[in-house]
């Protein structure tokens, strides 16, 4: 993002004239925002690991337990497009400190809960002080480090971006498997409290303009809050209550209309709507906002799914479980030094359409998965959606930058950010959603061929109950075991549909490439994210 463009949407004055080298408060500075950033992207997925443990403890069934993630995620959609509003009325360093103070705080309801809806509170809490915290990262580094120097603070923010996401479930794992769960939130704590203090140390103060709290766009953050939140609970309840045949389903599709509604009428007659969604009618941004949404799917959705075949299938425990998802932020590690060179000298359409064929080609490689299927079997298609992520993470943003006037490069980036967490949101509840409609599908066609003629079928229940001592307390075991066998497949199947979903969202959104724009020549970015 341009020095420029990051401070406008910071709504900042343009800063002193830099020296060509930043000082150690300076350093400081960036060091809160890229701890800041990597704490808001780290707790996105650090619960997935342990959920199976999580739900257990906190009385939450395996479907319910998709709201300790996607809670967070609504959340951050929310807060996203709003944080250049809110640091234009409490200033950057007071707004960071508020954020960072309170993210703490939810993290210890989160740590403490002790029923789904405590937590849930919490998360929500969570999401919206931690995704405050991502894009304001990208202005202190704006603001506070020379051009010379910037492109190091970028290449460390999108270390963090990318990162946090796989660390995540490896962090939160290994804190469960070696002390309990509720430390995978009170983890926060001590690094709230340093992160805190490198925000006095490290950014100015700033004057409070409490003015823009009566011109914002009430119309448009009312109407996000209600649109964004009532669509995510629709598509999450639906299943489990039967569509429209549930009155709540029915009250969910009015709320999210008129919170849409809300937002229509913001954009009409809102000097500044809080999301400018005019851009969506350049095709090269409706481009990147597209393939933005099915990216945030595929990221958060599959450091969700794969702990989960793991937990239910191979009996992992979260650490074990962690170490499989963190496969995926090796390739982040390995080519973010590169970032500079690529940007510079390869057409980011190439560099894009590579990075979502390798994380189709990663999807595809997970359809066929049994239940013999262990960690091992992930590991060549994670490294491939992690190169995947990397091509498209890094090179994204970039496009949607361009895509746009300098002006507008702000509002587009803080939509595409909205749009991959929004993706996240939706795809959750949708994988969630067609993974227990599937289950339920394919239990009953596996019991379905199972004839009552099948020899085959005949040996193997008469030597389970010779096994299990005969008569009908044995033949009543063998069907029992045979049915556990049937959910077990089953369940396999949903899983391997899952991936499958993923891989055709994402062949589908790939021809999106060829819109989008060619960054200028000589044109150096200066956001990772």
């Amino acid at each position: 993002m341009s020095d420029a463009a990051a401070i406008d949407g910071a709504g900042l004055p343009p800063p002193p004239a830099q020296p060509e080298k930043a000082d150690l408060t300076a350093w400081l500075g960036v060091a809160a925002g890229a701890i800041g950033s990597l704490m808001a992207t780290l707790d996105i997925s650090i619960v997935n690991a342990s959920l199976p443990t999580i739900q257990g403890e906190i009385g939450a069934s395996a479907s319910e337990g998709t709201w300790i993630a996607t809670a967070y995620l609504v959340a951050e959609i929310i807060i996203i497009p709003l944080t250049g509003w809110l640091e234009r009325v409490f200033g950057l360093r007071r707004f960071l400190l508020m954020a960072a103070i309170l993210f703490t705080g939810f993290s210890v309801v989160c740590g403490l809960s002790t029923s789904l809806t405590m937590m849930i509170l919490g998360r929500v809490g969570q999401g919206l002080t931690g995704g405050a915290m991502i894009p304001t990262a990208l202005t202190i580094i704006a603001t506070r480090l020379p051009k010379s120097q910037q492109p190091i603070g970028t290449a460390l923010f999108g270390s963090t971006v990318i990162m946090g996401p796989v660390l995540g479930p490896l962090v939160g794992g290994w804190l469960t498997e070696n002390f309990s769960w509720h430390y995978a939130f009170f983890v926060n704590v001590p690094i709230g409290m340093i992160l805190v203090v490198l925000l006095l140390v490290g950014l100015p103060k700033g004057r409070m303009k409490l003015d823009e709290l009566v011109n914002a766009d009430w119309l448009g953050v009312i109407g996000m809050a209600l649109g964004l939140g009532g669509v995510t609970v629709f598509l999450e309840e639906g299943h489990r209550e039967q569509w429209f045949e549930s009155a709540l389903i029915w009250k969910l599709a009015l709320v999210a209309a008129v919170g849409f509604v809300m937002i229509g009428l913001g954009q009409i007659f809102a000097s500044r709507p809080v999301v400018k969604l005019a851009l969506l009618r350049n095709r090269a941004f409706a481009a990147v906002f597209g393939l933005s949404l099915v990216l945030g799917a595929v990221m958060f959705g599959t450091a969700y799914v794969i702990p989960q075949f793991l937990a239910a299938i191979g009996d992992y425990n979260a650490m074990q479980a962690g170490k499989v998802v963190f496969l995926s932020g090796i390739p982040a590690l390995l080519m973010m030094p590169l970032f500079p060179l690529m940007i510079a000298r390869v057409d980011l359409r190439l560099i894009v359409g590579a990075g979502v064929l390798l994380l189709a080609a990663g999807c595809y490689l997970d359809v066929a998965l049994t239940a013999q299927s262990r960690g091992e079997d992930f590991v060549i298609s994670q490294l491939l959606r992690g190169l995947g992520t990397v091509f498209c993470m890094m090179f994204l943003n970039q496009a949607a930058i361009s895509s746009v006037s300098i002006e507008e490069a702000s509002d587009a980036a803080g939509l595409f950010n909205a749009g991959r967490n929004l993706g996240g949101s939706v795809g959750l509840a949708l994988l969630a959603t067609l993974q227990d409609e599937r289950w339920e599908f394919h239990r009953w066609t596996i019991h379905s061929a199972l004839g009552a003629n099948d020899v085959g079928l005949q040996d193997w229940v008469s030597q389970q109950v010779m096994t299990s001592g005969g008569g009908p307390d044995g033949l009543a075991m063998a069907m029992r075991s045979l049915d556990g066998m049937v959910l077990r497949d089953a369940l396999v199947m949903a899983f391997n549909d899952d991936f499958m979903a993923l891989t055709i969202a994402l062949l589908v959104v790939a021809p999106l490439v060829l819109l989008l724009r060619p960054l200028p020549k000589g044109y150096h970015a200066k956001a990772a994210h």
